[in-house]
């Protein structure tokens, strides 16, 4: 395998409330990438509110979503084509770039052909993979609350709170991993769960925790594990099944309720859910949260670790969205297509955080759910 520097090659260089209905829900199909599908009925309040996020207007937003929908099919073309030497794509939505990295030639020349501009990498997906499951395996300091693969900087973050650096270097020092595998980024704010005693709008939780609906599946829906166990009562049914730590998702049965594949807009209307492809790093994505509503950012990574008072949780999205207590569960979504539902983070809706979110196509396959949409 040849090694190369962080270089790009060629052209130069980013909960919720589930509504009822008294019609039968549509089941999921198989997601589709198209461009045209990926503006296809999309809510106008999920559009107004990317707009804003990206500084641009409704039109502007629309040919992002367009934009993702080709990304994907071609992150997926290059993953194909790399193999080993594949270390991951991003995208800028700026100038409707995609960027793969991989650490052979012959990837990179690959990556190219797909459509994509291709980024010389010292490390595999694989490899930087490898060393997020020996921290995982390993007595991790207290001092380090969370730990993710950054793709376009090829490397491992290593999240530290302050304080706690001295403690961290010794710890990846003991890894014996390469010296610029791994990154400490310092002075981080530990995640927390975003379960909330309080009240309000979504469901309760024993008639006392409150938290919210992700997506509707035949039967019910789906949500944040750490928002209840099972056999829990909620405001719709009771919960079915629930892993956290470890994972952090759950399913919620609704015998005598409706579900139907939306995601409440909080300003009187509903989202249509139409699939579960996954966006690539970098893709603006929106999240609906009883607390908070409506707040879109940046996807920032995927199979993030995060390691809150409870215990660790893995398999994370980490994303530039913000949110707090009583959004856990809640809904991600890029376009109209779901991703996640909401576990934890850092900071809040007025200074902006850090959030992490599930994935939802895990909670669908652990539990043997189907995706309803709309």
């Amino acid at each position: 395998m040849n090694r190369f520097s962080k270089t790009i090659v060629g052209a130069a260089a980013i909960g919720l409330f589930l509504t009822t209905a008294a019609s039968a829900p549509a089941l999921a199909q198989t997601p589709t990438s198209s461009p045209d599908a990926a503006v296809d009925g999309v809510d106008a309040q999920l559009l107004e509110a990317m707009a804003a996020d990206l500084g641009t207007d409704v039109s502007g937003a629309q040919d992002v979503l367009r934009f993702q929908a080709d990304a994907a099919g071609t992150t997926d073309e290059v993953a194909g084509v790399a193999g080993d030497a594949f270390a991951g794509t991003w995208l800028d939505e700026s100038t409707q770039t995609v960027y793969a990295a991989a650490t052979t030639d012959t990837a990179l020349d690959a990556a190219a052909d797909a459509g994509a501009v291709p980024v010389a990498a010292e490390y595999s997906l694989a490899e930087l993979e490898a060393i997020t499951a020996q921290i995982e395996a390993s007595p991790v300091p207290d001092t380090i609350p969370s730990w993710w693969i950054d793709v376009a900087a090829n490397d491992v973050v290593v999240d530290v709170v302050a304080g706690g650096e001295q403690a961290a270097s010794e710890f990846v020092a003991s890894l014996g991993a390469p010296a610029d595998a791994v990154r400490l980024e310092t002075g981080v704010e530990a995640p927390e769960t975003f379960a909330t005693i309080r009240g309000g709008i979504s469901y309760l939780i024993n008639n006392a925790g409150r938290c919210s609906v992700g997506f509707a599946v035949q039967g019910g829906f789906v949500t944040a594990g750490h928002c209840g166990v099972t056999g829990d009562s909620t405001t719709y049914g009771t919960f079915r099944g629930s892993s956290f730590p470890g994972n952090d998702y759950a399913w919620v049965a609704t015998p005598n309720h409706t579900p139907v594949g939306q995601v409440s807009d909080y300003s009187g209307g509903a989202v249509a859910v139409k699939g579960s492809t996954t966006a690539a790093v970098g893709a603006t994505v929106c999240r609906s949260g009883s607390t908070t509503g409506w707040h879109c950012g940046r996807i920032q990574g995927y199979n993030s670790t995060v390691r809150y008072a409870e215990g660790s949780v893995t398999g994370l999205i980490r994303t530039s969205v913000c949110a707090e207590p009583g959004d856990s569960g809640g809904s991600l979504l890029a376009g109209n297509q779901a991703q996640g539902v909401t576990s934890g983070g850092s900071g809040d809706c007025t200074t902006g955080g850090t959030t992490y979110f599930q994935p939802v196509n895990e909670i669908l396959q652990a539990y043997n759910l189907r995706l309803l949409t709309s």
